[in-house]
Parts: C-alpha cells; structure tokens; sequence
C-alpha cells in the first residue's frame, strides 16, 4: 500500500512554495497526497519561527498534529525555519517527532521518510542553509486557482536588528534566470495566470550572481510568457527601488501597478536602530516618484510599533506617515524580541500594553484610510481573477490587481452565467464592506 503524505504550511509564501516543492519530491517518489492529516501516514509541518506569534501557532500545530499518531499517523516530521532553530528542543519536548528537517534539508524529504520506516527515528536533518538548488524541481501546487508564488531568491543580507532569518535561512542567493524563466513557464502551462515574485528582497535579485540588479531583465523575460496575464510583486525594499524599475511597472502591461514595501517606520532613530538603510526623506520622496509616475499603483507596507527605544514622538512621526501617505494596504507588528538578534539585547524596552495600543492607533487609522479609498472604486469596472465560489453559494469571490492572495482582502461577485476558476472577468464595484468590495459581472471594460 502507497503511504499517504499530509503536510501542513505554515507562515509566509516562502514557506509554501517550499511545501510545494517537498510535495512534488514525495509525489515523484510515488507517495501519495492526501490535504486530510487524519488520513495520512506521514504528516509534515513545515513551521515559521520568525516572531512569537508564528513559533506559537507551530508549536500548537506540532502538538496537534502528534495526537494524530495515535491513530493513523505513523510519521511526524518537523521541517523549516523553527525545525532549523530549535532541533534540540523540539526532539527533547516532542518525543513523537520522528526528524526534524531545517532549511537546508527540503530536497532530502523523501530520503528522510525512507530512513524513518528503516528504525532510524529522532535525528535531524540540518543541511547547508546556502543550497537553493532544490528549488528546482518540480512543484505540487496546493490547489489555489488561477495564481502561483515564485520564489527568486533564498536568505537575506539585510541584516536588520530584529530579524533572524539571515541565521535561518543564510545570506542571499539569486537563482539562475533561466532556472526562474523555466519554472514560470511550467506554472504557465499549467493553468497559472498570476505568478507572484517573492524572496526575502525581490528587489535585490541578481547582485550576487551577476554582479548587479537584474529585477528589470528577469520581469521582461518572463512577461513574455503567452499564458501569463500577470505578474506581482512582494517583498520589494525601497532602498533598492530605482528609476529603471519604476519605468518597467509603469510600461510592462503585465507586471501589475502594486507594489509591496516593507518600510517597518518613518522616524529616522528608530529606522537606524533596526538597522534598515534608508530614511525617512528618501522614503518620501521614492513614495512620491511611485505615485506620480504610475497613478493607479497599489502600495502596501508592513511596519514595527515597539521598537527597543521607541518613544512617544516616534510613535507620533510613524502616525502622521500613515495618515499623510494613505497607503492602500498596510500591516502592523508589534516587536517581538527574538533571542540571537541584535535588538534582544537592547535596553528601552517597550511595554507590551503600549505597544498593543500603539498597533491599535495605526489599524484604527488605517481602516479608516482604506474604507476612503475603497469609496472611490466605487462603480469602476476591474479586470477580476475568479479564484471560486464563497460558503453561501451565492457570489464568487476573486481578486483586481489592487489584492495579492492572503494578505489583502477579496472581491465578491455575481454573476448570471456560471464561472470558472483561474479565469478573468470584468466586475463592477457596487457596494463596500471592510475591506472587501461587492459587484457584479459586466461586460463593460476595465481599469
């Protein structure tokens, strides 16, 4: 009898992305894939260990998921970034591991089943941290119409104060570009219509390898791929944002007017305590240069509230960058101190209560924002994905160049004739609810 696989992702689409890659390893190997874990014989869990709050939601899972050995479960394995961080801890707390694989080891999953079934339980698997070369096979997607993540690039050189995936997941490595070129062709024919570029700082791709950006060039060559409509952009730093990218997502009909920039805050002190390049002038001006030479763009950030040191007027600096820049999207942290970082150490630590206020502030504000913006799409027509059908039967759900999957919100539609998923359609804004849109299907054309 075939063994069935479940494995269970968890974090950022990184992380997915090499879930999907270990699928399509096992599947090869003739395993067989089950998305129930009660079902299955060997159950995964690809972990986060970037702040408290992920390392949490594995741990449960881990637990969780060792129940189930009990029953049908004979396998549990622990891979990804919290597996390489804590492998000792996780073998001694968790009997009913059975290996833990870290960042390094994904290539070797089905090596590791294999030795498992042989007698050799509670080991790990801690590889170089530097090969990316698994990244090369081929993927088992899982299951979302329509879109794809492409990773470009593994680890991080940015070294900011409070990260520590440059220890987890090494220093920066490019993939070839006709490794990247040869896997977007590969989603294409498969059905994939949005392919969505992430690393941990898309915008750096290619200084390692080729001596420079190469950002620009690896958009063209994949833009003409005939299958593909669109392609997103996550995870660009605005240090690395420049004229010649600028031009390419202004002129490229498919590389899509939104753009993800993790910017973490405004006040010039506390930007140079987590170690982050730029500050707050450049950053306004790159804002300004964005929204004016590509009106319709779509700008989304991320940002730390708390930082070691953080005071009342940079709070207040960070607040009014909000309300003045108006981003269309935007996500709120607070610090969490991670041991192995820089910023762990630090004194001035900032209490939890205010930093949950001050998260508070900025969400409130920023819903606030988007409820506006979201006003004016009113009874504008949008070029929509179709990603199905939602739990009430009645509308479709699906997403306009202004929503990347999982983090931004959806549209909800109807529509008179049936839909496919993965297909695009022409929908009309007609009513606003938080931070999703309701419309219809029309045949009016589109943004």
């Amino acid at each position: 009898m075939k063994k069935r696989i479940g494995l269970v992702s968890l974090g950022c689409p990184k992380n997915l992305v090499d879930s999907e890659v270990m699928l399509g390893l096992l599947k090869k190997d003739n395993y067989e894939i089950t998305s129930d874990e009660k079902k299955a014989h060997v159950i995964i869990v690809n972990t986060c260990g970037f702040i408290d709050s992920a390392k949490e939601e594995s741990i449960n899972t881990i637990l969780e998921m060792s129940q189930l050995k009990k029953n049908s479960c004979e396998v549990l394995i622990v891979t990804g970034c919290m597996a390489q961080r804590y492998e000792d801890e996780i073998m001694k707390e968790i009997p009913e591991v059975d290996a833990v694989v870290g960042t390094g080891g994904y290539g070797k999953i089905a090596e590791v089943i294999q030795n498992i079934y042989k007698g050799n339980t509670a080991y790990s698997v801690l590889d170089d941290i530097d090969n990316i070369e698994y990244l090369n096979n081929e993927r088992l997607l899982s299951g979302k119409s329509g879109f794809a993540y492409l990773k470009i690039a593994e680890g991080c050189d940015n070294c900011c104060t409070y990260c520590v995936i440059p220890s987890l997941r090494g220093a920066y490595k490019s993939r070839k570009i006709e490794d990247i070129i040869n896997e977007a062709r590969y989603l294409a024919k498969g059905g994939v219509k949005e392919i969505i570029l992430v690393a941990q700082d898309v915008t750096s791709y290619g200084k390692d390898i080729y001596n420079k950006r190469k950002l620009v060039e690896l958009l063209r060559e994949i833009s003409l791929i005939e299958e593909l409509d669109w392609i997103r952009l996550l995870y660009c730093y605005p240090e690395e944002i420049d004229d010649d990218l600028i031009k390419e997502i202004a002129d490229n009909k498919k590389v899509l007017k939104y753009l993800d920039i993790p910017i973490q805050h405004a006040s010039d002190k506390v930007l140079k305590a987590m170690g982050r390049r730029g500050k707050s002038d450049e950053i306004n001006y790159l804002l300004k240069k964005l929204k004016s030479n590509i009106p319709q763009i779509v700008l989304r950030t991320s940002l730390i509230v708390g930082f070691p040191g953080e005071d009342d007027k940079d709070f207040k600096i960070l607040y009014n960058f909000v309300r003045e820049q108006e981003f269309d999207r935007l996500g709120v942290f607070t610090y969490s101190k991670e041991e192995g970082t820089p910023a762990y150490g630090f004194k001035s630590q900032v209490k939890k209560s205010v930093k949950d206020s001050r998260k508070n502030d900025i969400m409130q504000l920023q819903k606030e924002i988007v409820q506006k913006k979201s006003l004016k799409r009113l009874d504008k027509v949008y070029k929509t994905l179709v990603e199905g059908v939602s739990e009430d039967g009645i509308f479709y759900y699906g997403r306009t160049y202004g929503e990347a999957p999982d983090i931004d919100g959806f549209v909800y539609f109807t529509s008179i004739e049936p839909l496919e998923a993965g297909k695009f359609v022409n929908v009309k804004i007609l009513n606003v609810q938080q931070y999703d849109l309701i419309g219809e299907v029309v045949n009016e054309s589109s943004q």
